[in-house]
């Protein structure tokens, strides 16, 4: 068994299809910074995010759209401090025309105050921004089963 201490998540790697169109679309929905970028033709990547930390890479590395049915990401969820936060970041993602999950603010489960919205970007990737409270009293959109399972 390992012995790692104070393990926490690092910065996410997407393979997108346009690195350009994927930079504007995480800058505008997360107000992530570019940190690094490499624009090499054959070597076009983008590092995003803020303070200082790594949060999420981009590599233009893949063609087509986002998999769902084979191994890998299930999806990506960002946690904001409240719903305010997330219905902002719901008007910017309707301007850009991403494709919605559900409707609106949903809770993660039936009676949990917890959830967010879960939608798209332009690969098709997944991806979810929650808060942990203010949810409720909405109806989770699938009965018996964890809203961010995309069901």
């Amino acid at each position: 068994m390992s012995k790692t201490k104070n393990l926490q998540t690092g910065h996410v790697a997407l393979n997108v299809t346009d690195v350009d169109r994927s930079l504007a679309f995480y800058r505008a929905v997360f107000d992530l910074e570019v940190m690094a970028e490499g624009k090499e033709d054959g070597r076009r990547w983008a590092f995003l995010g803020r303070d200082n930390r790594l949060l999420v890479t981009l590599w233009q590395q893949s063609e087509g759209t986002f998999a769902t049915d084979r191994p890998g990401l299930h999806h990506l969820s960002f946690q904001v401090d409240s719903v305010e936060e997330i219905k902002d970041a719901e008007e910017v993602l309707r301007g850009l025309g991403a494709e919605f999950a559900y409707e609106g603010v949903v809770p993660h489960g039936e009676n949990a105050s917890s959830g967010g919205i879960f939608f798209t970007d332009p690969d098709g990737i997944r991806l979810e921004i929650y808060a942990p409270t203010g949810a409720d009293p909405a109806d989770a959109p699938t009965p018996g089963a964890p809203t961010c399972g995309f069901f």
